[in-house]
């Protein structure tokens, strides 16, 4: 992010000329890479990662601002055909992002052969295309882990998947074309003043943030049956009273919601050790994002079924 203290970074609310800002949205089936590669682009933690699909749900802005661009990234969930009601609200919140942004970012990881849930994107896309003409660039995520041949083999694939402004392969654990990738979204943003001032890294809001590090925390290394059944929300953040100015701690209570009893076993462990593990991963990341001391206070709950139930998911924010 070395655009501070710089004279060649455009001043917050003027453009240079040619200076350009604007939104950028990376999509793709789950778990292809786009919050990863979200967190390389901005130079930063903000989008939550894990290895389990369907981590995603909020629209975690990422701005990576240069001397000569300014790129906001919206990070939605994937897009999938969709099971349950959720499903088809977080569709929902994709297709009208894609009609709100100047760039699309299709992410198909190198790693992995195209698949029915990628031409179920691409038919979509080409569908938006023709409400409204967006530049999308096609992605080649993860090409750290397959040789070049098969980068190659994976490029042809997506260039026959379906007609892109754009195509590039990158690396996000790596670092490798991720520079490019941030140039090439940049290059269709449209000419204008930076929209955020430097050092800005997400407009979400702290306890949205909160939320996704307690989830992240809670999703690692559990069986594939929790992450469509764990919602997070943040209850309550207050500054410990009676605290030297010098050593503030914010308390931090987090409710963990789950859809059956077996569910909230998982979550805590034998005797609470899980438990005390997610709290003690998600600390360190909140501490890191707030840069103070929290104590965090974790809860897990049941929310029967909270998936198909329109009035649970009204209350826990979907």
């Amino acid at each position: 992010m070395g655009t501070q203290g710089t004279d060649s970074t455009a001043a917050f609310g003027e453009a240079g000329p040619g200076y350009r800002a604007g939104f950028a949205c990376l999509i793709g089936r789950p778990n292809a890479g786009k919050s990863t590669l979200t967190n390389a682009l901005v130079g930063q933690k903000v989008a939550i990662t894990s290895s389990k699909p369907q981590t995603t749900r909020h629209t975690i802005r990422g701005v990576a601002t240069t001397p000569t661009a300014q790129l906001i990234l919206v990070d939605t969930p994937g897009l999938h055909k969709p099971r349950t009601l959720l499903g088809e609200r977080l569709n929902d919140l994709v297709r009208e992002t894609l009609l709100e942004v100047d760039v699309i970012g299709f992410c198909l990881p190198a790693d992995q052969r195209i698949g029915p849930g990628d031409a179920f994107i691409a038919k979509e896309l080409a569908d938006l295309r023709t409400v409204r003409r967006r530049p999308v660039v096609a992605i080649a995520t993860k090409a750290d882990l397959v040789d070049r041949e098969r980068v190659a083999e994976h490029l042809i694939a997506i260039d026959q998947l379906g007609d892109w402004d754009a195509i590039i392969p990158c690396s996000a654990v790596s670092g490798e074309q991720v520079e490019e990738v941030r140039e090439v979204l940049s290059s269709y943003l449209p000419e204008s003043p930076q929209l955020y001032p430097d050092g800005v890294l997400t407009d979400e809001p702290e306890a949205v943030m909160i939320a996704e590090l307690v989830r992240e925390a809670a999703l690692e290394g559990v069986r594939d049956e929790l992450p469509h059944s764990l919602a997070v929300v943040v209850e309550e953040m207050v500054p410990r009273e009676g605290r030297p100015d010098d050593k503030p701690l914010l308390d931090v209570r987090v409710n963990v919601f789950v859809e059956r009893p077996s569910q909230k076993a998982i979550v805590i462990g034998k005797g609470g050790s899980r438990l005390r593990e997610v709290g003690t991963n998600a600390r360190r990341g909140i501490e890191a994002l707030l840069g103070q001391r929290v104590y965090l206070d974790l809860h897990v709950k049941v929310a029967k079924d909270w998936q198909r139930d329109p009035k649970q998911l009204q209350r826990l924010g979907f």
